[in-house]
C-alpha cells in the first residue's frame, strides 16, 4: 500500500489518474497492470480514480439494463474483446471467472466505493479491491447492495453506511455529475490513465505506465 492508498500525498510524488468502471474486464486487467508496476516503484505513486459509467444511457427507469439499446457493440466486436481478455491474461498472469459481464450494472457500486473514497480514505483501496474481486474473481453481483454491504463488512467498513449511500439520492446524482465531467474531459472510454497531461487509454502493460508517469515518453 502506497501513501496514495493512505489519503495522503507526499510532495513531490508522481501522480497518476485513472478513469475507471468496474464492469471493464479491461479495467481490472489494467489495475493488474499497474499493480505490477507499482511492485517494481521505490517511490510512492499517488493514484486519483475517477469514476466512469459504461452503463450510461442504457438503463431503464427501474435501474435495469436496456440490452436493444444501439451502442455499436454487436456479437463480434463482443467476441473480439474476449480474445482480447484471454490475451491480456495471458500477458498479465491473471485468472478471471468471467470474460464478459454484460449483466452487471456497477452504479450502485461506484456510488459505494465513491463514498468510501470520500469519508474514509484509508480504507478506499481495499474497499476497491474487494469489489474488482467480487466480480472477477468470483463472479459476483456487484450491483447487489448486499453483497456491497459484505464487502464493506470485509474491509472493517460500516455496512449500514454503505446501504445508506447507495439509497441517497443527492449521492448518486452527484456521482452522476461525476460521470458527466470525464466526458466533459474527453473521456471516451475505460481504463484511461493520465499523468501529467499524458494519456494512455486501454489495459496497457506495466512497462507503458511506467514510461507515462516517468516522462520517458
Amino acid at each position: 500500500m502506497t501513501d496514495a492508498d493512505t489519503g495522503s500525498t507526499p510532495d513531490g510524488a508522481d501522480r497518476l489518474e485513472i478513469y475507471a468502471d468496474y464492469v471493464c474486464p479491461f479495467c481490472y486487467l489494467g489495475t493488474r497492470s499497474l499493480a505490477q508496476y507499482r511492485e517494481d516503484r521505490d517511490q510512492p505513486l499517488v493514484v486519483e480514480w475517477h469514476p466512469f459509467d459504461l452503463r450510461r444511457g442504457k438503463r431503464n427507469p427501474d435501474g435495469s439494463i436496456d440490452h436493444d439499446v444501439a451502442d455499436g457493440k454487436d456479437d463480434q466486436y463482443y467476441e473480439q474483446a474476449r480474445r482480447n481478455v484471454h490475451r491480456l491474461q495471458d500477458e498479465y498472469g491473471v485468472e478471471m471467472a468471467q470474460e464478459i459481464a454484460t449483466d452487471v450494472d456497477s452504479f450502485n457500486a461506484q456510488v459505494a466505493s465513491w463514498y468510501v473514497k470520500t469519508e474514509y480514505p484509508d480504507q478506499w483501496a481495499a474497499f476497491d479491491e474487494a469489489i474488482y474481486t467480487a466480480l472477477w474473481q468470483d463472479g459476483r453481483d456487484i450491483g447487489d447492495v448486499d453483497v456491497l454491504a459484505e464487502l464493506a463488512a470485509d474491509v472493517d467498513l460500516p455496512t449500514d453506511e454503505i446501504r445508506d449511500a447507495v439509497a441517497d439520492d443527492d449521492r448518486r446524482a452527484a456521482l452522476e455529475e461525476r460521470f458527466a465531467k470525464a466526458s466533459q474531459r474527453g473521456i471516451t472510454g475505460v481504463p484511461t490513465f493520465v499523468s501529467d497531461g499524458h494519456v494512455a487509454r486501454g489495459a496497457v502493460p506495466p512497462e507503458h505506465i511506467a514510461r507515462l508517469v516517468e516522462g520517458e515518453r
